[in-house]
């Protein structure tokens, strides 16, 4: 099994990630690291993760070709290949969500939900995606990962605009995780889908993956031939959180700025449910709508319920 000598820095904490020389834009950098001595490549050679909005990637084999240096790509392994355990999945007692879901104080999203709709329509969304309540800011939402057995993964704590339902980014982008909050120690976290739950409820309906969790809630109403599931991140549309849709039919509905980075994806994810890519947004939108990366729900919402 061949082994490569230069992959990027595994994520260790805030420390391993740097300024992005593209973008200028601080902790989202990963570097190259050389195996043999854990030490970087050069400042130069890394990933940006704001694949959208910067998409710098300078790879070692670049670097050297460039540089006209020689370079060893692969290297043969000196000791034998001793798997190491990987740690458990950690969990939050249900307990937890569920009295954040009955909390007495505003929840921000849930208010824009009702703008929409009515407050009826919005307790509904907030009980069938568990959606609860969080006082770490005022008005923030915790969108909370079930996975398929029912167990708690984390919660996502986010902030919302109640009148447009934009995220709140300024001063800073208002995002952190229940488990963090609760100062858990130790805590791995293993992400599922936002929604992962609601598959055991009908094993033939299929599937819709969006990105944003706002938009899979939005989606579901407009569209309740699908399971509606956010995975969160462009990113974070990969093999481990897909298991659990082994042999379902899915439709991946990505953000108009993320149509090639998803439908690039679903080779590798073959093995594990029929996929496919839907075009709708790409093939209507106009240029102007595809530079500002509308995605589904901004389309859904300007139609009357």
């Amino acid at each position: 099994m061949r082994k490569f000598r230069y992959k990027l820095e595994p994520y260790k904490g805030i420390k391993t990630r740097f300024s992005c020389p593209k973008c200028g834009k601080n902790k989202v950098y990963t570097k190259y690291i050389d195996t043999e001595n854990n030490d970087y490549l050069n400042d130069s050679v890394g990933c940006c993760n704001r694949i959208v909005k910067c998409g710098y990637h300078y790879k070692p084999k670049d670097y050297f070709q460039d540089n006209n240096l020689s370079s060893i790509t692969s290297i043969k392994p000196k000791v034998p290949n001793i798997k190491k355990n990987k740690p458990k999945t950690s969990f939050i007692n249900i307990e937890i969500m569920l009295k954040s879901m009955f909390h007495k104080k505003h929840n921000y999203f849930i208010d824009y939900l009702a703008s929409i709709w009515d407050l009826e329509t919005a307790f509904f969304l907030a009980e069938k995606y568990n959606i609860g309540t969080s006082k770490y800011w005022n008005g923030a939402t915790v969108f909370w990962q079930m996975d398929k057995a029912g167990k708690i993964r984390s919660g996502k704590i986010m902030l919302y605009n109640p009148i447009n339902g934009k995220r709140i980014k300024k001063p800073f982008n208002h995002i952190n995780w229940a488990h963090k909050v609760l100062n858990l120690e130790n805590f791995n976290l293993e992400q599922c889908y936002l929604g992962e739950h609601l598959l055991n409820e009908d094993k033939d309906k299929p599937i819709a993956i969006v990105e944003s969790e706002k938009t899979a809630i939005v989606s579901s109403i407009y569209l309740p031939e699908f399971i509606w599931i956010a995975c969160g991140s462009v990113n974070n549309l990969n093999e481990s959180k897909t298991r659990c849709l082994k042999d379902r039919s899915v439709v991946l509905f990505p953000d108009l700025k993320c149509f090639d980075i998803w439908n690039d994806k679903i080779p590798k994810l073959t093995n594990l449910a029929t996929f496919r890519t839907s075009t709708l947004l790409r093939d209507n939108a106009t240029e102007k709508e595809k530079s500002m990366g509308l995605d589904l729900a901004d389309y859904l919402i300007k139609i009357k319920p």
